[in-house]
């Protein structure tokens, strides 16, 4: 009990399997550290398998998969790239370093993920490609989204950094797309640290990212045997993870299920929790449509105000509750007024942005945790309510 014993409760903490070092030592013992190894291998299978992508990468960071994305499109200055404003300076990132332009759209407010119904409009001729983003592994509305791109000869690159293990109609998110990037970054629930992949479902895009990827080299050709040398073909990067990385994400991958499951039963234990908050009209619990089966990554609620969301996080850290915000939206950013634009009004992302508040979850978050953790949101709550109807009293 977090109560008694005084500690904190942090807001994430990687859940090991026990089998990671295990995995490490394997590698160690071969001498083999460097990337593309049989650990390496195996993700790639296991990926390809269970997430039923045509063709999986492993590479250093979700970063590293968005930009590799960004090169098989061959990106371009002044091509326009369509995506949220609120998600992850990476996803801009991506496609700003090969002189794109993104273009920012509002989010619906009951999933925070992009508005679909804006999507068309934002559309021009410099339009090369759409960025669908998977706020907290709940599936955007891929139907509609897939259905404008092909209408207008677009390539769809999820950004399912947040989704793993996640679905949308039952297909795993990453593999809707022409590509999807993953994250195994440590706040993630499958991590290997730093890491992340690339799922290519479009099979004209296999052997050049295969290439990219590797140098711009055939490299990967050479070693199956397929050529007899391996030299460079075009311009590419060094976007592999080292084979301690994928010995430590392949115990991940091997515990998934599990792992998510038990993610999935702490989200449900809030979702229950903070009903009569919601009820009360303290707060709005995460909505979730009935074609997305996610995976319990984030717990967040809506406050009324951002004045609110940050008093109650100074009183939950005063209970040694860690809490967090997520995004400042892009387009407000100064990066995302020198690199990109605005299309119509993003007052979904700028109001819900400033009142988002994510509680701690984990795999291993025990009842009492998560009840403490509710119990000290309400009185927070209330205690702010309080201070906000004295403050208006004496105003008037």
């Amino acid at each position: 009990n977090n109560r008694k014993n005084n500690n904190s409760i942090p807001y994430q903490s990687p859940k090991i399997t026990g089998k990671e070092l295990y995995n490490i030592a394997k590698i160690y013992s071969t001498g083999r550290l460097s990337g593309d190894g049989c650990f390496t291998q195996k993700c790639h299978t296991w990926l390809e398998r269970n997430l039923h992508c045509c063709k999986s990468l492993l590479t250093h960071s979700c970063t590293a998969a968005l930009e590799l994305s960004a090169l098989l499109l061959d990106i371009r200055p002044n091509d326009e790239i369509i995506m949220p404003s609120y998600t992850f300076a990476s996803t801009a990132n991506a496609f700003v370093l090969r002189g794109g332009i993104p273009v920012f759209i509002d989010i619906r407010a009951d999933t925070l993920n992009m508005d679909e119904c804006l999507l068309e409009a934002a559309i021009t001729p410099r339009t090369k490609a759409i960025v669908p983003v998977h706020y907290a592994g709940v599936s955007c509305a891929m139907d509609s989204i897939l259905h404008i791109a092909h209408k207008y000869n677009l390539a769809v690159v999820e950004d399912a950094a947040q989704s793993m293990m996640a679905a949308y109609k039952g297909q795993s998110l990453g593999t809707l797309g022409d590509m999807g990037t993953l994250s195994f970054h440590e706040t993630k629930n499958i991590t290997s640290g730093e890491g992340g992949a690339l799922c290519i479902n479009n099979p004209c895009m296999h052997a050049r990212a295969e290439i990219i990827r590797e140098k711009g080299t055939d490299r990967s050709r050479f070693f199956r045997g397929e050529t007899d040398r391996y030299t460079w073909q075009e311009a590419g990067s060094s976007f592999l993870p080292s084979e301690i990385v994928a010995a430590f994400l392949f115990a991940q991958l091997e515990d998934a299920a599990t792992i998510t499951h038990k993610r999935l039963e702490a989200w449900h234990i809030y979702h229950s929790l903070l009903a009569p908050l919601e009820q009360a009209g303290l707060l709005r619990r995460p909505s979730i449509p009935e074609d997305c089966q996610h995976n319990g990554h984030i717990y967040y609620i809506i406050l009324p105000s951002h004045t609110i969301r940050q008093n109650i996080m100074r009183i939950l850290r005063q209970d040694r509750i860690e809490s967090a915000f997520h995004y400042t939206p892009l387009h407000s950013s100064p990066a995302g007024r020198r690199y990109g634009r605005v299309h119509g009004s993003l007052k979904n992302t700028e109001t819900l942005s400033e009142r988002l508040l994510r509680l701690p979850l984990w795999t291993g978050m025990t009842y009492m945790q998560q009840e403490y953790t509710v119990c000290c949101l309400k009185k927070a709550l209330q205690y702010t309510t309080t201070q906000r109807k004295q403050a208006l009293s004496c105003c008037s």
